[in-house]
């Protein structure tokens, strides 16, 4: 019973240090923010010369 308690205080120790060091980057971290989108977003909308409006609605393609 010794054994298993010290191997759940251990667990909760680390826990608690990758939590800590997780939270304290999330805190200090000053890097530029990931921008997953490009800038213009209607700039690669066009598909089959119908653009997509900003509803996001888009035109029934002509079947051919």
């Amino acid at each position: 019973m010794n054994h298993e308690l010290l191997m759940l205080r251990s667990l909760l120790v680390a826990s608690l240090v990758v939590c800590g060091l997780i939270f304290g980057n999330m805190l200090t971290y000053s890097g530029s923010p990931i921008q997953l989108a490009a800038v213009g977003t209607a700039a690669g909308a066009v598909v089959n010369g119908c653009g997509v409006p900003p509803d996001g609605i888009v035109c029934p393609r002509i079947a051919s």
